[in-house]
């Protein structure tokens, strides 16, 4: 088969769900197999693909897009591709179980160094006795700006369409939060599979293994993704983890030392907002946390 006639049996496609080494890729001939050329598999759920039918409904993978922009995780020693082409982060926290306010500060960076929408979904809004514990414990975003949508997705779901219409959206949280169940009210086709949340640990079982995209109506899609526990972010840069918070954005820049680390240098423009209430102190714990595990994770591998 000559190289023109080879190209020109290549099919553009979406990739829709990530496993392993494995991929569903959406073309316009229907759901293929993807498999990547090579050893390396460095596609995610979002990417845009060429890929050349091998019958059986398989496919090899033989072009990646540019993408527009990758939402990832990592520490010293591993990253962990989750989506791409996205154009917003929906974290998806409950009344119940008990959420990390630290990962929602993470997820938040993650979205902010890609310059993508965020939206915070409160699920399981209809346990009254919960809510204003689970609103106490989002007020530092709210205050930041930052949208918080109440619902239940047991029979409240169709309050996130509106958010969703025209988005290319991802669900991100703790196990346990509802993500799956919100994508079934949503997109009952999905079938995604839900269990009950185990007491016993108050955390949740992981139901979703891998990410998988769903087109929604119109123009648009959504993303379920495993239940994190974590959201290393190694890769960022210090000076760029300090932009990804919102609320320090005015004041870089302004400290009497270019290089200041915000910790105890004199003329810190940071630490002066701290001391008068302008940055909430439990942010700036946030804030040196995530530093410091990406300060270990250069450590221990410099090649970051």
């Amino acid at each position: 088969m000559s190289a023109r006639h080879a190209t020109s049996q290549r099919l553009h496609g979406l990739i829709t769900a990530a496993y392993g080494r494995h991929y569903e890729v959406l073309t316009a001939n229907g759901c293929l197999q993807g498999y990547p050329r090579g050893k390396k598999s460095v596609f995610a759920c979002g990417d845009e693909v060429d890929l050349a039918p091998r019958g059986d409904g398989q496919g090899a993978i033989e072009h990646l897009h540019a993408r527009r922009n990758l939402l990832w995780r990592s520490d010293a020693f591993r990253e962990k591709l989750i989506a791409a082409n996205l154009t917003q982060v929906v974290i998806v926290v409950a009344t119940e179980p008990a959420f990390s306010d630290l990962l929602i500060s993470r997820c938040l960076c993650a979205a902010e160094s890609q310059d993508l929408q965020a939206l915070i979904v409160l699920n399981k809004a209809d346990l009254g006795e919960r809510l204003p514990a689970a609103r106490a414990a989002l007020a530092n975003f709210t205050a930041l700006g930052y949208r918080v949508l109440e619902l239940s997705a047991l029979d409240g779901a169709a309050a996130l369409l509106p958010h969703l219409q025209g988005q290319r959206s991802i669900l991100v949280g703790q196990s346990g939060m509802g993500k799956s169940t919100l994508t079934n009210a949503l997109i009952p086709e999905a079938k995604a599979a839900t269990r009950e949340i185990s007491t016993a640990l108050d955390s949740g079982k992981h139901t979703t293994t891998f990410a998988r995209l769903y087109p929604l109506p119109g123009d648009g899609w959504l993303i379920d993704s495993p239940g994190l526990q974590a959201f290393g972010l190694a890769h960022l840069d210090p000076d760029h983890l300090a932009e990804c918070f919102v609320e320090f954005r005015p004041l870089l820049g302004q400290c009497r030392f270019r290089d200041c680390r915000h910790e105890a240098e004199p003329g810190c423009a940071l630490r002066a907002a701290l001391d008068d209430g302008r940055i909430d102190p439990r942010r700036f714990e946030h804030y040196r946390a995530i530093r410091s595990e990406i300060a270990e994770a250069k450590r221990l591998n410099p090649g970051w």
